[in-house]
């Protein structure tokens, strides 16, 4: 995969390519993720179709999240990629970068499809940004990942624990430093759910099949659902929120369906 580089209002923006024929297919992750973690996702969707995964602000090498941070000024980025790619485009999303994706999409007239995993949206934890905060002053961005998988997510301290011994760990570490002011973002926004309807391209909803109906992940989902009554929904088999962590082929395989179908 190549680098792409963008600029937009004095900070830079960045992602990886896999190059390729076709319409890109535009990843954009949420929170604790960046393009390299979501590599052996990209390996698994099997399209010609060039694959871009975007660095979102607050993960290097794209610049920091700057003052007055919000929803909007990621939706901002996310149409300058897009507007820069000058090709209609297919856009997914996971989870906070689910969000995102589909507020972008309500602005755009050039997507070919629109593929959302686990959206989330306020309310959402917001109780934990506190918490949060307070971690990433002391520096302590080990405890910050650990509220965000124990407090926020609801796994077990076994779960947590083993993931802790796992070599993702130290990859969630280092990727928590936004974590407290994107959460923020979220309860600060209101979605447009009411344009959500006028989205006119085909619309495919993800949901791990532990996450469908449960804490904390549900909830939203079921939001976005309803917001979406266009969308297909399709359940991934024994997987919740962090599929792309515990089974990318699968998931590759239900991006790749998306696409084609």
């Amino acid at each position: 995969m190549r680098s792409l580089r963008f600029e937009r209002a004095g900070t830079t923006l960045t992602a990886l390519m896999r190059d390729g024929a076709g319409s890109p297919l535009v990843l954009v992750p949420g929170v604790m993720a960046d393009a390299e973690s979501w590599r052996p996702v990209v390996d698994s969707i099997h399209l010609p179709n060039p694959v871009i995964v975007v660095n979102r602000r607050g993960r290097a090498p794209s610049g920091p999240l700057g003052r007055s941070y919000s929803v909007r000024t990621e939706i901002d980025d996310l149409n300058l990629v897009l507007d820069e790619l000058r090709e209609d485009v297919h856009l997914f999303g996971w989870s906070y970068g689910g969000l995102i994706a589909v507020e972008t999409a309500t602005e755009r007239y050039d997507l070919r499809s629109l593929t959302l995993y686990e959206p989330v949206a306020t309310p959402f934890a917001a109780e934990y940004v506190a918490h949060l905060r307070e971690a990433g002053a002391r520096g302590d961005f080990d405890r910050a990942v650990e509220i965000a998988n124990r407090d926020i997510s609801g796994l077990s301290a076994d779960d947590v624990t083993e993931l802790r011994r796992s070599p993702a760990w130290s990859s969630l570490v280092r990727l928590a430093e936004p974590l407290a002011e994107e959460l923020a973002a979220v309860n600060q926004h209101s979605p447009a759910l009411g344009r959500y309807p006028s989205v006119d391209v085909p619309v495919t909803l993800l949901v791990g099949e532990r996450s469908e109906g449960g804490f904390p992940y549900g909830k939203p989902f079921a939001l976005f659902a309803g917001a979406l009554p266009q969308a297909r929904t399709v359940r991934i088999a024994g997987q919740g929120h962090l599929a792309h962590v515990h089974a990318p082929d699968l998931l590759g395989k239900h991006i790749t369906d998306a696409v084609v179908r």
